[in-house]
């Protein structure tokens, strides 16, 4: 029996999103929805009818052609025309997992019944989506201000019988998978071309993409960052809640709670310390990973807004008898939100970073880069070279794209998001963080074997013998890359309950 998420006014989030695209759900429109899509399909049907009101993008140009009328034999042209010149993407193609939730999207915000698309039109979308027919998108290319155009045309083309598609894993001719299901192109109305262009759904689509992998980075980050606490033989109460009780930061207390639950009943923490004081990247895990948690519940809220609301312009109200032209497109909440947690995100990585150096400096009585006979051997010496680097780059990807505008549509568009680019830097951002941590899980993984025979916890000592199991202890230099790459595998298969990922 398949699983079915009917579109409807109940409120998408992240975990919804999650479980549809992990669990392969197809998607259908609610009777609501459908309601809602035909009768502002036939307000609007009616209005240009019965009027000659001048209304931007149905009966007009678009942008600064605003004020060039058009006329009624030639609105569904305009419509075709305004896909077609505006499918203007270059760069990488965007990935599979991330076009789908942009369909996703867009079929959710064309579905309240402000953007007056054809019943036809969405139900092509859902198509597309419960068939795995996923348009090829461009990253480059948005402003992420008159919505993103130039991603969403490319997502548009192959309604029309235009552009590529990603089908049965091949990247084909749309009109080809077209023919082979049998379907009409479709021939677009009035004001449609522009509601599937105008709307946030790239970045939106980038920006869920990111919050899903957060997730489980940041639960991974606090695992991690527990393994590095009894390899590098640290103190506990900095870890204690009465610390975190009187700064009650969120993220702080869950953290520092966290940590604690993770490293329970070890016996390397119950020993006897020579130190009273660890380094801040050890003793700050709460601090520092907490204010990033912190964060990334803002940004969550900003995108659960996002994608719950009619991103396209102008917008339908039917009841008022209205056609607004506004700037429901222009992506400046999620580009200030996506540049902080791009900040966030790399942070988690710069104090992961700050502890494979200090698990490699021979320190605490760990051997010079955590191997035997170290001189023959580098051993962990440049695992931490790449770590460095990768955090060097993350801190020149959190350059915020949010302050930057370029004029455009002459002058008629003078104020920009560049949410896009904050969108598509942050995928980078985190997947570097993923490697990032892996690297430390490589080091901790290596430096807690030099605390036998005492043990760490139960849930220590059981993660890090799985990781083990796919990365062996490193007795002498052997070809790196491969462990870090079997690292960074091993997080990518990684198991979590999502109750503890979103608590």
């Amino acid at each position: 029996m398949k699983n079915i998420h009917y579109i409807s006014r109940d409120i998408l989030d992240i975990q919804t999103i999650n479980t549809i695209i992990t669990n392969h759900y197809t998607i259908e429109l609610s009777e609501e929805a459908r309601v809602n899509i035909n009768s502002a399909r036939k307000y609007l049907d009616d209005k240009i009818a019965n009027s000659d009101t001048p209304f931007y993008g149905i009966n007009t140009g678009f942008g600064s052609l605003y004020n060039v009328k058009i006329n009624r034999q030639e609105l569904a042209q305009l419509q075709e025309n305004l896909v077609i010149s505006h499918a203007c993407g270059v760069g990488e193609k965007v990935d599979d997992t991330i076009v789908k939730i942009m369909l996703l999207l867009k079929i959710q915000s064309l579905s309240y019944g402000n953007s007056g698309v054809d019943l036809a039109t969405v139900e092509r979308l859902v198509d597309f989506f419960n068939h795995d027919i996923l348009p090829v998108v461009y990253s480059q290319g948005s402003l992420g201000a008159s919505g993103d155009l130039a991603p969403l045309a490319h997502l548009s083309l192959p309604l029309l019988g235009r552009g590529e598609v990603i089908y049965k894993g091949k990247r084909v001719e749309a009109k080809k998978v077209l023919k082979e299901r049998n379907w009409e192109a479709l021939t677009l109305k009035s004001k449609e071309g522009l509601a599937l262009l105008n709307g946030t759904q790239f970045m939106s689509a980038h920006a869920v993409f990111a919050l899903i992998e957060t997730y489980k980075l940041f639960y991974l980050a606090d695992a991690i960052g527990a393994v590095s606490v009894d390899a590098f033989d640290c103190n506990l109460s900095p870890f204690d809640p009465l610390v975190h009780e009187i700064r009650p930061h969120r993220g702080q207390i869950s953290t520092a709670q966290r940590i604690m639950e993770f490293l329970q009943g070890s016996e390397i923490a119950k020993q006897v310390k020579e130190h009273v004081q660890d380094p801040y990247s050890f003793r700050c895990i709460p601090q520092v990973h907490g204010a990033s948690k912190d964060a990334l519940d803002f940004v969550c809220k900003t995108v659960k807004t996002e994608i719950n609301s009619v991103t396209d312009n102008p917008n339908i109200f039917i009841d008022e008898d209205k056609i607004i032209s506004a700037g429901n497109f222009h992506g400046q909440p999620l580009a200030l939100a996506l540049d902080y947690l791009a900040i966030a995100v790399a942070e988690i990585g710069n104090i992961s970073e700050r502890r494979t150096f200090q698990l490699v400096s021979g320190l605490r009585k760990l051997p010079m880069f955590l191997v035997d006979n170290p001189g023959l051997n580098s051993g962990f010496m440049i695992p931490q070279y790449t770590a460095a680097s990768i955090v060097s780059q993350n801190k020149q990807l959190c350059s915020p794209a949010s302050v930057d505008s370029i004029v455009s549509s002459n002058g008629q568009e003078d104020h920009v998001s560049m949410g896009a680019n904050a969108a598509t830097k942050l995928i980078k951002v985190v997947e570097n963080l993923k490697s990032i941590l892996a690297i430390e899980l490589f080091n901790a993984s290596q430096a807690i074997k030099y605390r036998e025979p005492l043990k760490s916890s139960e849930f220590i000592e059981s993660f890090v013998n799985a990781f083990r199991a796919e990365v062996p202890f490193v007795e002498k230099d052997k070809l790196m890359a491969d462990e870090i790459h079997k690292a960074i595998d091993f997080l990518n298969r990684f198991s979590i309950d999502e109750e503890l990922l979103y608590e």
